[in-house]
Parts: structure tokens; sequence; C-alpha cells
């Protein structure tokens, strides 16, 4: 069985994020970047179903400029056997990721697609669904538990009413959820391993995707500061406080 995987290279979560002087974006020039934490995760777990026999090859896909390799290099030193760079320096939405995806999982024929179930810059939570779309494949998001089972897939996943169980028939789409598991820290004899494994470079145009912006960004500002609390005396004017002045009762 072979999986294929989809991983972003963003802002390092530990980095404190600023907004351009400009407001067009935040800066990225001389900043930390990393995988996608959730991306981390689905990486994570299709090793753990290489490791368990079920799956035979695990292939990494990354899009974006060059410095993307990086991405697709922890990949495959956490324990990927190979990786796909689709090289651009334009700004990709997640329809066109979504296409992208389509055009590579037609040319790999993976049984089964693993993603994070968003990206901690745009938190869109959208190309996984897409993607399903696309190929007309079953889909499990937010995936907290996966079990392969009777030719199929088992995933457990979080929902406001408690916690769901799909069955879904392969090959699927999962996206993985925070609590799926812990993400393992690649040694250094994998790090240098990684290095001689194979990574293909290719181009949306490959694929026959027009990348062009379907969403234009006006401007980006800060989230306004919070403002410092104050002390009350009494209960009632605690009451008062919250009735007329921030008039949330």
């Amino acid at each position: 069985m072979k999986v294929l995987v989809a991983v972003k290279r963003v802002i390092d979560y530990n980095v404190n994020v600023r907004v351009k002087p400009d407001n067009t974006g935040v800066a990225t020039a001389n900043v930390k970047m990393s995988m996608n934490p959730f991306d981390e995760i689905a990486v994570e777990e299709a090793i753990r179903l290489k490791e368990a026999g079920t799956a035979t090859e695990v292939v990494v896909v990354s899009m974006g400029e060059k410095k993307c390799q990086e991405t697709i290099r922890t990949a495959l030193a956490m324990g990927a056997d190979r990786g796909i760079l689709v090289e651009t320096d334009d700004e990709l939405e997640p329809l066109a990721v979504a296409k992208i995806l389509k055009g590579i999982v037609e040319k790999e024929s993976p049984d089964m697609v693993f993603l994070g179930k968003q990206a901690i810059d745009g938190d869109n939570a959208q190309t996984g669904q897409m993607l399903a779309a696309l190929l007309d494949w079953p889909q499990g998001t937010f995936a907290s538990k996966v079990e392969l089972a009777d030719g199929g897939v088992n995933v457990k996943r979080e929902v406001d009413g408690g916690l769901q169980t799909l069955k879904l028939s392969l090959p699927a789409i999962v996206t993985s959820d925070l609590r799926l598991n812990e993400p393992r820290y690649a040694s250094l004899p994998n790090i240098m391993k990684a290095k001689k494994k194979p990574l293909e470079t290719v181009t949306p145009a490959d694929f026959g995707v027009d990348t062009a912006a379907r969403v234009k960004v006006l401007k980006v500002e800060e989230p306004a500061k919070r403002q410092a609390g104050i002390k009350v005396e009494t209960v009632s004017e605690l009451v008062d406080k919250l009735k007329f002045e921030a008039k949330v009762v």
C-alpha cells in the first residue's frame, strides 16, 4: 500500500508573527520556518503504518519555493521514502493545491492520502475536503485515530457531540487532528540518510493547473491590543458594568 502525505512550509509555531509595515502581509524575511504541525502528525501516522507492515511506501509532497526542499527532507529524515517538490513562487490557494495534488495522485496512484487538517498560517482547513471532492474519494477529516481493517480504514474523529467513527473504503483521504499521535524527532543518522533519498521536482504547469489568485488580500492588521482590566468594589457594580458598559448581560 502506497501512502501520499502533503506537507507545507510555514512560519514556526514558536515564532511571534509580525505584520509588515505596509500591511500587505506577515514578515517572513529571516524568520524561522518549519513543517506545519498538523502535517508533521500526518507524516508520523503514515510512517507508523509503514512500520506496522501495512504501508510499503510513503511519498511526501510539498509546494512552494525551492526552500520547501528542507521541509521534505525533514519528512524523509522521519522515515518517508521519497519526496516530490512542486516548485513555484506563486502564493497557492487551497483549490490550486487540491488540483495539483489531484494530478500527483493520478500519477502516483496511492491507496491513502494524509494531510494536516489545516495549515497554521492560513487556517483554511479546505484542501483535504477539496481534494476528496475532485477525486470523488471518501474522506475522514479531523482524525484522532486511524485503523486499517477489512480492506478499509476506520477513522475516529472529534465532533461537537463527542466522537464519531467513519468506515471508509480505500482509496481515501484522511486529515489529521492534534490528538492523532505525537511526531518523532529525526535522529542524526536519519537526517544524513535523508540527504540521499530521491526528491523529484515538478511544476504546477506539469499538471495543467492555473495558480492565479482568486482571492485578493486588501490589508493585514494585528489584533487590537487588550485593554487593562479594572477592579470593582461590589457585585452590583460588576453587574452594572457588564450590563451597561460591556453589554454582555
